[in-house]
């Protein structure tokens, strides 16, 4: 299987935030609300675990977004 291209990554990272991140959470608070709401720290420890769980799957795609293309011509390349 090919790796995807810078632009390719681009494109994922933001479906994956415009759309994915809203959507987990809204699951995540949808399943925490089915339970007995727990004390704040835990609510809050709960909630940072599912943020970093979330971001995991995704390092690769994430990864190296924020620099230029490293494919691009010298010219083209954004300051």
């Amino acid at each position: 299987m090919r790796p995807l291209g810078y632009r390719a990554r681009r494109r994922w990272a933001l479906l994956i935030l415009v759309v994915g991140l809203p959507a987990y959470i809204v699951a995540a608070v949808s399943l925490l609300a089915l339970f007995d709401r727990p004390p704040f720290w835990l609510e809050l420890a709960i909630y940072v675990a599912l943020g970093i769980l979330w971001a995991l799957p995704f390092r690769a795609v994430f990864r190296g977004i924020g620099r230029p293309d490293p494919g691009a011509p010298p010219e083209n390349r954004e300051p």
